[in-house]
């Protein structure tokens, strides 16, 4: 399934945190490897057709690195959540 459509599909109805889980390990974590960097994040943004794609995701990527070690790794994949529905409009509901 391509970005956009996983994209335009999951905005209109909204995902549930585990739906949400699956979507980001299949839209943006390119090395499948259960971690987030902050180029993983410049690629969708880019992808999206957003401008200072590095800018934007080294500021997301700080903000959802609850433990600062540099990648947003699963236990704090939910904190990409304000990200995505700002970018995106998908609304992450319980």
């Amino acid at each position: 399934m391509s970005m956009n459509r996983s994209v335009k599909n999951m905005a209109q109805g909204g995902m549930n945190m585990e739906e949400f889980k699956a979507w980001v390990r299949e839209n943006i974590d390119a090395d499948e490897d259960g971690k987030i960097t902050k180029d993983e994040l410049a690629d969708i943004i880019r992808r999206n057709g957003e401008w200072f794609a590095g800018w934007k995701a080294r500021k997301w990527t700080r903000s959802a690195d609850s433990n600062r070690n540099g990648v947003v790794d699963e236990i704090e994949i939910g904190n990409l959540a304000e990200f995505v529905l700002k970018y995106f409009g998908i609304k992450i509901i319980s």
